[in-house]
């Protein structure tokens, strides 16, 4: 537990605000509900009284924040190999593989990606999530972004919301797309299996954006971009679109060798037992500098090997 004392006064230019929307940008490290919980739980006083969020301030008063930070993350250190892109004092830029779960859960308790970055930094045990901005399935790889300190955290979360991280994705579905275009379908908990998501008119707004890179005769090579981020969202809407990710377990059906394919193609759909889905890049600003920032990787051998075999019998 670490002893987070700050005392800053009201700046003047801030007079007749809300108190709450004042100290958004007196703290612009830490997020604005994390704030107002901290007002109404007496973390934060001002002036030594305990005003409401809404009473405005008159531009002067000396507001104290007195939080103790706890480990918000109950999970196990564990050392984990783990393939660091990028790493500075604010952020970590992990390239994940097929098969690491990213958050510990039911049957997941260890040797998820949250416990290896735990050994890897133990401050993170001191940030949501160990400082995870988003995720990606089990059997998903590429690109995660992870913040390192709070300030870096409430920025990045800060972009994610705003739709102003770039996730782009390399991706080979079910059928020959005859072009690009834009999924937009709203995504929900499925009625009848929880585990799955749908398209369904109470969901959550989903969109997603895609173009064709290359075309075989009954699989197609895509590029997606997310403009939102929903569970399983690209994997829901190609299945929903009537073109599944090429080994899906979930969404995909059962595998269907397509009539014609040559004994090399039929045996790498046999063995390619996971969804061909791959996060290929991440552009953001650096929550401290503000400069762009973008990383990418290619896809790894299992994707590379599937390429080739549908490139070789087309």
């Amino acid at each position: 537990m670490n002893e987070v004392p700050k005392v800053r006064a009201v700046p003047e230019e801030l007079a007749g605000q809300r108190l709450d929307r004042a100290l958004a940008r007196m703290f612009p490290e830490y997020s604005r509900s994390r704030l107002k919980a901290w007002l109404l739980s007496g973390a934060i006083t001002v002036d030594g009284g305990s005003p409401r969020p809404r009473d405005p301030v008159a531009g002067g008063e000396s507001v104290a924040l007195q939080v103790a930070t706890e480990a918000s993350v109950v999970a196990e250190p564990e050392p984990l190999a783990l393939d660091i892109v990028f790493e500075d004092d604010a952020l970590i830029v992990i390239n994940k593989p097929a098969g690491l779960v990213v958050h510990p859960g039911a049957g997941n308790r260890s040797g998820t990606l949250m416990n290896g970055l735990l050994h890897h930094s133990a401050a993170l045990a001191e940030l949501p999530r160990a400082g995870i901005i988003h995720r990606l399935d089990k059997d998903t790889t590429g690109l995660l972004l992870i913040a390192k300190t709070l300030p870096a955290h409430t920025a990045l979360v800060r972009q994610l919301a705003a739709r102003d991280i770039g996730r782009h994705y390399l991706a080979v579905c079910n059928g020959a797309l005859t072009g690009g275009g834009t999924i937009n379908a709203p995504i929900g908990r499925h009625p009848a299996d929880r585990t799955r998501m749908c398209v369904r008119e109470d969901g959550r707004a989903a969109v997603t954006h895609y173009t064709v890179i290359e075309r075989f005769a009954a699989h197609t090579y895509i590029n997606v971009v997310l403009e939102t981020g929903r569970t399983h969202q690209i994997r829901v809407h190609f299945a929903y679109r009537r073109h599944a990710l090429l080994g899906d377990p979930v969404y995909g059906g059962r595998l269907a060798v397509p009539a014609g394919a040559g004994e090399r193609l039929a045996a790498r759909l046999r063995e390619f037992r996971r969804q061909a889905l791959h996060a290929t890049k991440l552009q953001f600003a650096h929550p401290d500098t503000g400069a762009k920032q973008s990383f990418e990787v290619p896809p790894p051998s299992d994707f590379a090997k599937l390429l080739e075999a549908l490139r070789d019998d087309a």
